[in-house]
This record gives structure tokens, sequence and C-alpha cells, in this order.
């Protein structure tokens, strides 16, 4: 695992499809982080403000308030927490176009839905690569 148990992370997951909030719960929870899930923009926009986060995976295309929105928060209210953005696209944009817009604004890292778990683990390695030096 990529994440080793010892240092856990405090991780919000921002994701309006349950199926993926849980799936990345169980798996981050496993490694031993500490996990809050939002399933809107303004969910976990409001979480933000009230704990600190190492990391924030954040979904694009959400009800209440988009990924965009919620990495613009992340940069005012917690600038050292990393950003993994993750979308498989929208009514009007591709995902790889969501993508690409979240790199502009400044995620860490990307990663296309529907994805695996060895696409999960290599974005997550690549958004946070001071972990997985630590982990070697």
């Amino acid at each position: 695992m990529i994440f080793p148990v010892g240092t856990p992370l405090s991780i919000l997951v921002a994701d309006d499809e349950a199926g993926v909030r849980d799936l990345l719960q169980q798996f981050l929870g496993r490694a031993g982080h500490r996990v809050t899930c939002a399933s809107t923009g303004e969910e976990a926009r409001r979480l933000l403000l009230g704990a600190v986060f190492d990391l924030v995976i954040t979904d694009i295309v959400m009800p209440d308030g988009d990924g965009f929105e919620l990495i613009a928060a992340v940069k005012q209210h917690q600038p050292r927490a990393r950003i993994l953005a993750i979308s498989g696209g929208g009514k009007y944009i591709q995902g790889a176009d969501c993508l690409k817009m979240a790199r502009g604004l400044g995620a860490h890292g990307m990663v296309m839905k529907p994805f695996g778990w060895e696409e999960i683990q290599a974005a997550l390695a690549a958004t946070i690569p001071e972990r997985v030096a630590a982990a070697r």
C-alpha cells in the first residue's frame, strides 16, 4: 500500500456519487487515514472551515457548488493542503477538460472516472509524492 499506517492523513473526499465516496473512504480508512466525506461542494466548503485537511479529493461536477469552487476555497483557506481532482465530466464538458481546468486552478493531481485502485494509487502518489518517498 502506498500510504502506510503510522502518520495518518486527514482527508476530505467530496463527491456526489455515494459509491465513489464509500470506496475512497474504505480504501483510505483501511490505510489508517482519517476520512471525512461530503456529497456537495457547499458541504465540503463548510467542512473546510471547521477542520484542517492534508488532502482534499474532489469531484469536479457536483450539485450545490462544484469542484472548481472547492479548489479555490482550499487554496484560500488551507493552502498547504494537497488537492486531487477526479472527474468523469458533465453534461457540457468532458472529463479530461474538467481535469485540465482543475490543474490550472491548482490541483496537484488528477484522475479520470471511472478509475480502478491502481489508477487512484498512482494519482495519490503523484499528488503526495513526499508520502511515497517516506514509505520506501
